[in-house]
């Protein structure tokens, strides 16, 4: 099972780039627009014209050559529906690899850094095929979500990847799923959402004139409102969800250490998460914040969880020091 969900996992990181160079073809195809033949034009027949009892049959409409334009826009749809198909199927192998990863090591796959990796990452990609189907006009997204996915499931398998092990004695507890379940959860949605906050930044420019890089990335991406109502949406899903984890992580400290919060690194870390992230959404509603203000302390908030996740496991020792890295 564990030689299984490894190869699945790298079977994934390929869909998941052929959905990321389909994405790119249609980007780059994306101005094309396709052309509407004009209606030809009506004949007016004099009544009585021709032999008697004939009747005239209505003129066949020239046919129209294909022109450039309307080659690209096919070629642009092609690649969108291939870059989306690809990205079901890699979802559905990460998730395959998930679940085998799970019963080789007969425990749910959160025990280290490149399982909680992998399964942050399918979170995040399974919310995005969510959100597609609601809003099929920001399929143009995928192209950077879908860069994002091939990256990290790349270094979870270059960096990150440990054999199958047993849970150290500390997470053996129910508590081990109540809050490490949360906590997965809502990094994926604030790993989905700060795909649109970036995009949205450089949209945002591009709408007020900027020219230079990497505003001209946008060029082609939906509108910046649209970006960033669905910047809000995520965020404002998952920030209870976190709350939620974080108090639950304070209750399984007390069970298990005695004492509910101690500014170990990882509990450091995630209240500086917490802080940001509230401080996001307290700017969004906010009317005199710019949205590019309140964007940017989103993107900063995600900076915070990446923090958490790697700079924790790795520069720093604690009790929460699981990452499973020498």
């Amino acid at each position: 099972m564990s030689a299984l969900s490894d190869q699945l996992v790298t079977f994934a990181t390929l869909v998941y780039l052929i959905a990321m160079i389909s994405h790119a073809v249609e980007y780059a195809l994306g101005n094309a627009r396709p052309r509407v033949a004009a209606a030809p034009a009506r004949e007016l027949v004099g009544a009585g014209v021709g032999a008697p009892g004939a009747t005239l049959a209505p003129p066949a409409p020239p046919e129209t050559p294909v022109s450039p334009a309307d080659r690209s826009a096919a070629r642009a749809r092609l690649a969108g529906t291939i870059a989306v198909a690809a990205t079901a199927v890699a979802v559905l192998l990460h998730l395959v690899a998930l679940v085998t990863r799970g019963l080789a090591a007969d425990r749910m796959p959160w025990g280290n850094m490149y399982e909680f990796v992998l399964t942050v990452s399918f979170i995040g990609a399974a919310a995005w095929l969510v959100v597609l189907a609601k809003r099929p006009s920001l399929r143009r997204l995928g192209l950077f979500l879908t860069l994002v996915m091939v990256l990290l499931l790349a270094t979870a398998e270059l960096v990150l990847y440990v054999p199958v092990v047993p849970l150290v004695p500390a997470l053996n507890s129910y508590w081990f799923v109540i809050h490490v379940s949360t906590i997965v959860f809502s990094s994926g949605i604030f790993l989905l959402g700060v795909v649109p906050a970036v995009a949205f930044l450089m949209r945002n420019g591009y709408e007020q004139g900027r020219r230079s890089f990497p505003y001209t990335l946008a060029k082609r991406l939906p509108a910046a409102a649209a970006l960033e109502r669905l910047t809000f949406v995520l965020h404002a899903f998952s920030f209870p969800i976190f709350t939620f984890a974080v108090i639950a992580g304070a209750i399984w400290a007390e069970a298990a250490w005695g004492r509910p919060w101690g500014w170990d690194p990882k509990e450091t870390w995630a209240f500086i998460s917490w802080v940001v992230y509230a401080g996001y959404l307290h700017a969004r509603a906010t009317p005199s914040v710019k949205r590019n203000v309140a964007t940017w302390i989103a993107v900063i908030g995600f900076f915070t969880v990446l923090m958490n996740l790697f700079g924790v496991n790795i520069f720093f020792t604690g009790l929460h020091s699981y990452g499973g890295l020498s």
